[in-house]
């Protein structure tokens, strides 16, 4: 069975985040020289009230923890990440460096914070299914669907309160205002986006080491130029994570493993690993992960 990295997106982020890391003192020397800044600041509370600082944080913290697994070695067979999280994706699956990916993703908040600085965000609907939540829409849209019945959608924040009323109307089990101050997903953002993808041209991807997994398309990319696109547009595009879990299943995936900060994804992915289980490095800990691993590996 196939082991799976998943990256979270903006959410789980805690101030002091960054301390502590796996060779840690290293890792963020690495990124404060990329940065031409102190990159262990980043994760002090009033600098994540900014998307630039979470998003370079769940970053670092992501690249930290997949050295550590490669030291203790453990490589994946495949990587996804959802949102931000597609970026140490690419890093883990060798198709993006380490220090071009901090300077695109410290543009990449920039570009997003800058385009709705207020007054924006994501809200989670859990209990509806796809069909049932789009009429509600309004001047809203769908940007995550995480779980058959779990999506996210994206708008001005009174917009927002507006069809989480209609939800609860029809049956809405959970109403949730994320912790973003973005309406990722959709084509709110479709300008900061395209300023990105002309970023990247100044940036050499490579064919990963392994299989990446779009939580935009829930397609397994391996052109460089698929992977650059989708890193720098999959702002502006709804995630279809439950889709890429169903994808990863369907290709052998027998552990799918959350790199800290977090639980969300390992929760959404169980339901659609049928033949697999999923785990949160941040909760279960190393030794318990290495020992899963160890056994979906001895199932190949």
């Amino acid at each position: 069975m196939k082991i799976l990295f998943m990256f979270p997106g903006q959410g789980p982020q805690r101030p002091g985040m960054l301390q502590g890391l796996p060779d840690g003192e290293r890792v963020l020397q690495e990124a404060s020289a990329a940065l031409n800044e102190d990159a262990a600041k980043l994760d002090s509370s009033d600098a994540l009230q900014h998307t630039r600082a979470v998003q370079l944080c769940l970053l670092i913290s992501g690249i930290a923890w997949v050295r550590e697994l490669a030291r203790q070695g453990l490589e994946p067979d495949m990587v996804s990440g959802l949102s931000i999280g597609a970026f140490p994706a690419a890093v883990a699956a060798g198709a993006l460096e380490f220090s071009d990916a901090l300077r695109l993703v410290a543009l990449r908040g920039d570009l997003m914070e800058q385009a709705y600085p207020s007054g924006y965000g994501l809200t989670a609907i859990t209990g509806l299914r796809q069909s049932q939540l789009e009429p509600l829409l309004g001047d809203c849209y769908l940007a995550n669907i995480n779980a058959a019945q779990q999506m996210v959608i994206a708008g001005s924040d009174a917009a927002m309160q507006q069809v989480a009323q209609r939800a609860v109307a029809i049956g809405a089990q959970k109403i949730h205002r994320l912790a973003v101050s973005v309406p990722s997903h959709c084509a709110l953002l479709d300008e900061p986006a395209q300023k990105l993808a002309q970023a990247f041209a100044g940036v050499t991807l490579t064919r990963p080491r392994c299989a990446y997994l779009s939580g935009s398309s829930a397609r397994v990319l391996f052109q460089p130029a698929q992977i650059a696109d989708d890193l720098a547009m999959n702002m502006a595009r709804t995630v279809r994570w439950h889709e890429a879990m169903e994808a990863a299943s369907e290709r052998d995936v027998g552990l799918a493993l959350e790199m800290p900060p977090g639980a969300v994804l390992t929760g959404l992915a169980r339901e659609p690993l049928t033949r697999g289980d999923a785990l949160s490095l941040d909760q279960a800990g190393l030794p318990l992960a290495l020992r899963l691993a160890a056994q979906a590996r001895d199932q190949r």
